[in-house]
């Protein structure tokens, strides 16, 4: 526990230092989204029996803590790994690599739990709030974790900028667009919709506006984002430790 600590004291000193441009920069995104799409391509429009602002406010909340749990989280590492070389020192010290993976995974979904804390305002000043409820934070975090996890993993794999940018080019950025983001999967091709409907961004985007659902769904949702965090935790502390 001491380790873990210390790894989150760093985090948190790291995220004093940069508060403010870390939160401007997690505002313009969602906003400019919301503006373009919620007030601009989708007023008046309706999605799955319901406002299209209502439809689109949960994707961009999905879409943002993704993009940012894990860019945090993978910056973090390649960064240390390739360019400060900082991260040799976390390997000669006594640190466990599963509680050294840890912390910088809940460091990851810190920062995409704040990204979401941040719409949620915006939304709440700007387009008169939105229904929360436990399932939806439950969610929106379980999304954290898995992208956070996902970054960390591919922090350790990736040996460089470019790398990094190709993988975020071809994986991530799909994802924030296809995964139920801003249209209903239900207008994708059939087996393009198979595909997309095993990806975990898409069940965070589903689980977000479950207002409808049944238990059944709701547990699928929370099931499959559990099953990947828990796959990609276990497969970079084992990474972690092969670095070592």
């Amino acid at each position: 526990m001491a380790a873990l600590y210390g790894i989150l004291w760093q985090e948190f000193v790291l995220f004093k230092r940069k508060f403010w441009s870390t939160t401007i920069g997690a505002m313009v995104s969602p906003t400019l989204y919301l503006i373009a799409f919620g007030w601009g391509l989708g007023s008046g429009m309706q999605v799955e029996g319901r406002s299209y602002m209502e439809f689109v406010i949960p994707g961009i909340i999905a879409m943002s803590t993704m993009l940012v749990s894990f860019s945090n989280a993978a910056n973090s590492i390649n960064i240390a790994r390739m360019y400060y070389k900082t991260f040799e020192e976390f390997m000669v010290a006594p640190v466990n690599m599963t509680v050294f993976a840890l912390g910088k995974i809940i460091a990851g979904t810190f920062y995409g739990m704040y990204s979401a804390l941040l719409i949620i305002v915006l939304v709440s000043v700007f387009a008169g709030g939105l229904p929360l409820s436990p399932y939806f934070i439950l969610i929106t975090l379980l999304n954290c974790f898995v992208f956070s996890a996902g970054g960390f993993l591919a922090g350790l794999m990736i040996n460089s900028h470019g790398g990094m940018a190709k993988f975020s080019n071809f994986v991530i950025t799909p994802m924030s667009f296809l995964c139920g983001t801003f249209f209903s999967i239900e207008k994708m091709p059939l087996v393009l919709k198979y595909f997309i409907q095993v990806l975990p961004l898409t069940h965070t985007s589903i689980g977000l506006r479950s207002t409808g659902e049944g238990i059944a769904a709701m547990a699928l949702h929370f099931g499959v984002l559990a099953g990947y965090f828990i796959v990609l935790f276990i497969v970079g502390a084992c990474y972690c430790k092969k670095v070592e």
